[in-house]
């Protein structure tokens, strides 16, 4: 099974450009095989990544039918394993460096800016406008900062995908990573399967159809990939009786990433 570290790498291959120096995960060859079945030796031009919080392959097995949009809009299904220790900061960083914690240096719960290169670094150098569209003070939000890049800080989730919305509508990025965050803050105050978490849950889903939709109808001239990537699973503690995660648990390790491609030919 591939790690979650292999997101960056496989950006940089659609999009044709230069890894991160540290990267040294290898990018993912069923996403590249399914890019090149849609659009032959063509550049991605444009990729939306929206990174929900703690959404495991635990849930997918358990709300299937939730993942149908998901799945209409990107259909191509890709196990992946979370660095350990499962912690937002800590994947996060693996996934937008292709580096593990060892060489990223976040190797605990903590939100330090990162000092070595980045997908964004990579993404500069190349000449890409990039906007990062996150909760404020999480760890999307902090740990990317000081790239020449674009932040946009909101209050909350409502906040982050309106503003992600105008920004796809009035802008012309041709990366934007937005992140929500929901779920993982009610599982954590009450179960994995609280109610309330789960109707967080959906929200994550519903968001991601709906910010999906106006990226495809905005840039349906251009040749572009859709993910959903979220960065590790969840558990409930048999301590605590809440939701947990930051263990080698099944539950906190494996967590599927769905990928859309289109071509402006066809879209």
């Amino acid at each position: 099974m591939s790690s979650i570290s292999s997101l960056t790498p496989t950006i940089c291959s659609l999009m044709k450009i230069d890894p991160p120096l540290n990267s040294t995960a290898e990018s993912l060859k069923i996403v590249q095989d399914y890019a090149a079945n849609i659009l032959g030796e063509k550049v991605v031009e444009k990729i939306l990544i929206y990174a929900p919080d703690a959404i495991g392959l635990s849930l997918y097995n358990d709300f299937k039918d939730d993942f149908i949009t998901v799945e209409s809009i990107a259909p191509l299904k890709v196990l992946l394993k979370a660095e350990l220790p499962t912690y937002t900061p800590v994947c996060f960083g693996s996934m937008f460096t292709g580096a593990s914690p060892e060489v990223h240096g976040i190797k605990k719960y903590e939100k330090p800016v990162l000092k070595c290169d980045t997908l964004f670094d990579a993404l500069s150098r190349a000449n890409k406008k990039v906007a990062i569209v996150a909760v404020t003070n999480s760890s999307i939000d902090l740990i990317f900062k000081k790239r020449a890049i674009d932040y946009y800080s909101l209050e909350y989730d409502p906040q982050v995908n309106e503003m992600t919305q105008l920004l796809i509508e009035e802008k012309d990025y041709d990366f934007i990573l937005v992140y929500n965050q929901e779920y993982d803050d009610i599982m954590h105050a009450s179960t994995p399967r609280d109610p309330k978490a789960l109707d967080a849950f959906r929200n994550h889903l519903s968001a991601f159809n709906k910010i999906s939709n106006t990226f495809n109808q905005r840039l349906q001239k251009k040749n572009r990939a859709i993910v959903f990537a979220p960065d590790h699973g969840t558990h409930l503690d048999a301590n605590t009786g809440k939701g947990a995660h930051g263990t080698d648990l099944k539950e906190d390790i494996e967590v599927n990433h769905f990928w859309g491609i289109y071509n402006k030919n066809n879209n």
